[in-house]
């Protein structure tokens, strides 16, 4: 029997909100009081630091141990912390034991740091804050009593990962498609007039209603059905996903299993975007996908790019079948069933890969632009190195540059003047003692952090781009430096200018 809260009431929802920041029960709060391995602890799902910090009776104390570390607290702490009758009506709290003196929660809330320091919290289902279901116990139900397939998982590595990557520019509408506990809504009103969240789940459409009032952000238009169903008559500025993208044999699992074939889900959601934005709009999605034997992938996605579409494709790892099954095996709880059980379901994980002829899965972002482009880019890359978050701004930059160079032969590219991208340093490889290095690296320390070689000319090329000059003035007076032909150095650069400029080294100066 699944246990669902009581539609919110606004009045009991700012009274809690108040006693959570009177509590400090916030990120920085937390951080305070735990400590910096039990914070990170926490964070893993591993409650045992936690629980040896909070051994007190303070409120912040209290709440830790109700909210996060699912132990009942006596009625008389709980109210010392908590507008208690409040949280009872509301469904946040039930009486535990025989002599119901004390209450235990029925919903994890975790505190959330905004990205302009605003105190959040995203609820979700017991023992699904960080990460997947794997660490409840027991056959079909979690600790409420909420069927598994229903359950509604909170903050993990890949809702933080898809925050940072969404543009936020100021829009009027957005689609959070698949919300979950409603942290992609949640950011997306901070900068969206119009939110709609969807999910095939209604139990995640409620828990994300209570994220957005217990944070004290606007509505969201919240409709259940599957992928583009629910806005099949809408059209929106910014769609992001972080859809059920496990590739898996069946779907037994609402909140990571897509129910469709391989990974028709993720390429049925490239697909049908661009019926969905607005011109000039951003579709941003995490997905899996299959390295099918005989394909590569980065022409198998880019065929799923839709006409009029730019696109940029990130592959960020690369498991092999056996790594899948295992890894998602252990998310449901199946390392815990009994031997033969456990052997029959993993069985059935590599029928499905062989029958599909899948050698590995990919895991990586997507994101689409609707450019209207009669040459439209598709850049598919793999890129498993460290970036920095938030990457938001450095996307929005990457469709920029497409566009001037769409715009740009290489007449007009010598034309056009740039600067060097803050923070770029050029290192020099080459033996000790060596009159000249064998080659010259420029490194990025922001955004993608890329590095690339260039030659001699491209180095001094770059170095000297403050925006002042045009390039092709610059290669002029290189060209002089050098005691090379002008002309020959003209017709020779622009390619290099444009792997410069595309991979983010030099920014155009606006004409």
């Amino acid at each position: 029997m699944s246990t669902l809260l009581p539609a919110p009431d606004r009045a009991r929802t700012s009274r809690l909100r108040d006693a959570l920041l009177a509590a400090a029960f916030t990120a920085d709060g937390l951080l305070d009081l735990l400590g910096a391995p039990a914070y990170a602890a926490l964070a893993r799902s591993e409650t045992v630091p936690a629980l040896r910090a909070t051994r007190g009776d303070s409120p912040l104390e209290t709440l830790v141990r109700l909210f996060l570390l699912q132990r009942p607290a006596p009625y008389a702490r709980a109210a010392a912390a908590l507008p208690v009758d409040d949280c009872l009506a509301g469904g946040w709290l039930v009486r535990d034991g025989g002599d119901g003196d004390s209450v235990r929660a029925t919903v994890d809330v975790r505190p959330y740091g905004g990205p302009d320091g605003q105190d959040w919290w995203i609820v979700s289902d017991l023992g699904c804050a960080v990460g997947g279901a794997g660490g409840i116990a027991g056959g079909g139900a979690g600790p409420s009593g909420v069927d598994r397939s229903q359950l509604v998982l909170g903050v993990g590595g890949a809702s933080t990962t898809l925050a940072g990557l969404t543009v936020r520019t100021p829009v009027a509408s957005a689609l959070d498609l698949g919300t979950g506990s409603g942290i992609q809504a949640l950011h997306a009103t901070q900068h969206a007039t119009r939110v709609t969240a969807t999910d095939l789940n209604p139990r995640a459409l409620h828990i994300t209603r209570l994220t957005l009032e217990l944070s004290g952000a606007a509505e969201a238009d919240l409709r259940e059905g599957s992928l583009f169903e629910p806005v099949a008559q809408d059209t929106f500025d910014l769609i992001v996903s972080n859809p059920p993208f496990v590739i898996s044999p069946g779907a037994r699992l609402t909140y990571r299993d897509g129910g469709m074939g391989g990974d028709d889900l993720c390429r049925t959601l490239v697909q049908q975007s661009a019926d969905r934005l607005n011109d000039g709009g951003y579709c941003q999605l995490l997905a899996n996908w299959q390295h099918v034997e005989g394909e590569d992938w980065r022409e198998r996605l880019s065929s799923w790019v839709p006409r009029g579409c730019d696109a940029w494709i990130v592959q960020r790892e690369v498991q092999d079948i056996a790594q899948y099954a295992e890894l998602w095996l252990r998310d449901a709880g199946d390392h815990r069933a009994g031997p033969e059980e456990y052997a029959a379901r993993y069985d059935a994980w590599l029928d499905e890969f062989e029958a599909r002829k899948t050698k590995g899965i990919g895991f990586g972002w997507i994101t689409l632009r609707k450019s209207g482009a009669d040459r439209p880019s598709v850049v598919a890359e793999e890129w498993p190195h460290p970036v920095e978050q938030p990457l938001g701004p450095a996307v929005r930059s990457h469709f920029d540059r497409q566009d001037f160079l769409r715009a740009h032969d290489d007449a007009a590219l010598l034309a056009a003047r740039f600067v060097l991208a803050d923070e770029v340093v050029q290192e020099q490889v080459g033996l000790p003692g060596a009159e000249d290095p064998e080659h010259v690296v420029l490194r990025q320390n922001r955004g993608m952090r890329r590095a690339t070689k260039v030659d001699t000319v491209g180095a001094g090329f770059a170095g000297v781009c403050d925006g002042s000059l045009s390039a092709g003035r610059i290669l002029d007076a290189i060209a002089q430096l050098i005691g090379e032909d002008a002309v020959l150095l003209r017709d020779r650069t622009p390619e290099s200018i444009r792997t410069l400029v595309e991979q983010g080294f030099l920014t155009p100066v606006a004409e």
